[in-house]
């Protein structure tokens, strides 16, 4: 943009009325935040920044937007979207809705924040904490009135926002607690022992934390430093002080076990997002993880099948069962168009093979593997023992046939013979390894060495 433009941008911003030049501000902040936008952002805001403070080289940008001091405690919570979300989660998409019921609602709360973050000269770091605190405490207070026979909760908007409201002045209000139980964590739990066990119920041992508004929180903090986060059922079965469900229930620490239930659902979702999409890289590292969770879940808790939480662990496996089923049986048929041989008077001299499909092959067939590893828990035993099975079956003896070939046949179609043989060796070293693929591909190379000879015997 050139000088002439800038100008005219700078004068434009000038004249519009105080308000506007505040909310364009905000908006503009907010974007920033979003990652939206960032370059053409930040420009317009200096130049914004220029023109409110009354030249462009005077501004003094703002530590942080306020938003962002306010929510910055429920950053370990917040999950993207406005789906459903289980205990100890907030939706993001929720915070600005909320903040501008509470520039409504709490107008003289915030705007005493707001000036006190932004006073000039630039405020210290514990005069911005100290202000963020009581603004936070001002806003539980705020939400609580309006969550009290949803009064003024109804002008907040969203639905999304209206149920996250609830979750949002609890964490505000005990984000004190919050902290310091976060401080006690270690940053990983590679093992949910006894010992650990004990150290985060003692941790937990703080009367604000235990309530049923806080507790799914705490109880999230946890979770994410576990190395399997489904383990957090061992924590509830300790309180219980025992493993049948119906006492783990009637505890508050049932929760947890909602918790665990509900990310692997998640987990189950995404595998089966994945799949559809042909993303096989994070399929395995997905499995891994319903399987363990799936395991672990019915191993450590004694779930009825007729029970809300047996239900739950019942539709999860149905999924997952489903959603694998579907896409193992359909590796055979890819494998066979492949491979499969045509006489030579239906194949064109300009035949050929896509080796991006056959990569994409050997992708699915990696696939199943993995799932053979998973397949007990996951309810497909049967047909991904017998799918791979029948891989092995079929490419050896078409790997074989293949080779052989390359011996004779039209030289017309010797070039896609080739490249049938090479595919097949290709899915070979999946199935058989590396040893077994080595031996086929000699194989096909001394076929082709005869053919070559057999034009000179010939002469």
């Amino acid at each position: 943009m050139n000088k002439t433009s800038i100008d005219r941008l700078r004068e434009y911003l000038a004249q519009l009325p105080e308000q506007s030049q505040m909310l364009l501000m905000r908006e503009y902040e907010r974007a920033i935040e979003r990652g939206e936008d960032v370059v053409v952002a930040n420009f317009v805001l200096d130049l914004l920044r220029g023109v409110v403070r009354g030249h462009e080289n005077a501004v003094r940008p703002r530590v942080e937007d306020p938003t962002r001091l306010v929510f910055k405690s429920l950053e370990p919570f917040l999950v993207e979207g406005v789906g459903n979300v289980r205990p100890g989660q907030i939706r993001r998409a929720s915070l600005l809705p909320i903040w501008q019921w509470l520039e409504r609602d709490a107008a003289d709360a915030v705007r005493e924040f707001e000036a006190a973050v932004t006073v000039s000269p630039e405020p210290g770091a514990s005069d911005i904490e100290r202000a963020v605190k009581k603004f936070q405490q001002a806003a539980a207070a705020a939400i609580t009135t309006a969550t009290s026979g949803n009064r003024g909760a109804a002008r907040i908007g969203p639905t999304h926002a209206v149920e996250d409201l609830p979750s949002i002045g609890a964490v505000l209000k005990a984000r004190e607690q919050l902290d310091g139980f976060a401080g006690k964590l270690p940053s990983v739990l590679r093992s949910f022992g006894d010992s650990q066990i004990a150290s985060v119920n003692s941790a937990l041992n703080v009367p604000t934390l235990t309530t049923p508004q806080v507790l799914p929180f705490a109880l999230s903090l946890v979770m994410q430093r576990l190395a399997a986060p489904w383990q957090i059922i061992r924590l509830a079965v300790k309180i219980a002080a025992s493993d049948d469900e119906i006492r783990v229930a009637a505890t508050p620490y049932g929760v947890a076990v909602t918790m665990a239930l509900s990310d692997l659902n998640r987990v189950a979702a995404e595998l089966r997002s994945d799949i559809r999409r042909g993303k096989f890289d994070s399929a395995p590292e997905h499995l891994k993880v319903a399987h363990d969770g799936v395991r672990g879940l019915r191993t450590e808790l004694d779930m009825r099948n007729d029970s809300t939480w047996g239900r739950q662990m019942a539709a999860i496996r149905v999924e997952i069962s489903s959603t694998l089923q579907s896409e193992i049986e359909s590796v055979p048929g890819r494998v066979r168009r492949l491979l499969r041989q045509r006489p030579d008077k239906d194949i064109a001299a300009t035949a050929t093979i896509d080796f991006a499909e056959v990569e994409e092959t050997v992708a699915l067939i990696n696939f199943v593997a993995v799932c053979r590893t998973y397949a007990s828990e996951l309810a497909i035993n049967e047909v991904t023992l017998r799918t791979y099975s029948d891989l092995q079956q079929y490419v050896e003896k078409s790997t074989e046939s293949l080779v052989q070939s390359l011996r004779a046949g039209d030289t017309r179609v010797r070039s896609y013979r080739q490249m049938q043989a090479k595919a097949a060796i290709r899915f070979c070293q999946v199935l058989f390894g590396q040893e077994y693929a080595s031996l086929m591909s000699r194989a096909a190379e001394q076929a082709m060495v005869v053919v070559e000879r057999k034009p000179k015997r010939a002469g």
